[in-house]
């Protein structure tokens, strides 16, 4: 009999221990058009998913919604029911000028200005990615941006344009709401972890206008959607991830 986590609505019946999350329930439909063999499993609230092959490995694709608390959520669930190996594929906005619309970052760190992830350990803990997850990213991916990025709370702040020029300084090269607590939860729960997100606004760019350029599918943001799709499913696809 197996048991269903009462958020994720999967069971280990699934079978896989792959998975790559994302916020938005629609891009499950993107990374569908992807994957051979396509399931749908469960839609319950933000949550959800399909299992499908790329290059004959199975891998689970589900949405989590936006921030820190719903993709613990997920993530714990996810843990429960035998998944190892976790991609994030989402959506960031830059932090410094050379960054384009499109373009691919990825996270070899994260600062954790979420609330969520200090409830499980300290500040001074890291936030890290899986060294092989990493690797592989560079792999098919060099020419993507590297370096650390900021996890938050809120766009909607009142200092928040001061906050991201502080942070710029430091040298991050982007900022999402999810990395800080997937890589945390990754190392407390041995789940291998990697963020990879397209940038959808430019460095003190206007962020309405970015979201909304996303949700209509402009050019440059759609192909980025697409190609960090595709470089999680080649990460968690190659073989050398079953040495």
């Amino acid at each position: 009999m197996y048991k269903k986590e009462p958020h994720i609505q999967l069971t280990s019946e699934i079978n896989t221990d792959s998975a790559i999350i994302m916020g938005d329930p629609a891009r499950i439909d993107a990374i569908a058009k992807l994957m051979a063999d396509t399931k749908e499993w469960a839609f319950n609230r933000e949550y959800k998913s399909i299992v499908g092959t790329y290059k004959g490995k199975k891998i689970l694709a589900i949405s989590t919604g936006i921030g820190a608390p719903s993709t613990a959520i997920c993530i714990e669930e996810l843990n429960n029911i035998g998944v190892k190996k976790i991609i994030r594929v989402g959506s960031a906005g830059a932090m410094q000028p050379n960054i384009n619309l499109g373009e691919l970052i990825i996270a070899e760190g994260v600062v954790r200005d979420d609330g969520l992830s200090k409830k499980y350990v300290p500040e001074i803990y890291p936030a890290v990615p899986a060294y092989r997850l990493l690797k592989l990213a560079h792999k098919y991916k060099p020419e993507a941006i590297y370096g650390i990025i900021r996890s938050h709370d809120g766009f909607y702040v009142d200092d928040n344009e001061s906050v991201e020029q502080f942070w710029s300084e430091q040298g991050i090269v982007g900022s999402d709401m999810e990395s800080g607590i997937l890589m945390v939860l990754g190392r407390k729960r041995k789940i291998e972890t990697l963020s990879i997100l397209n940038n959808v606004v430019l460095y003190q760019g206007d962020l309405a206008q970015g979201i909304n350029s996303l949700v209509n599918g402009e050019d440059l943001m759609a192909q980025g959607e697409i190609s960090s799709l595709k470089l999680a499913l080649d990460i968690l696809s190659d073989k050398e991830l079953e040495r």
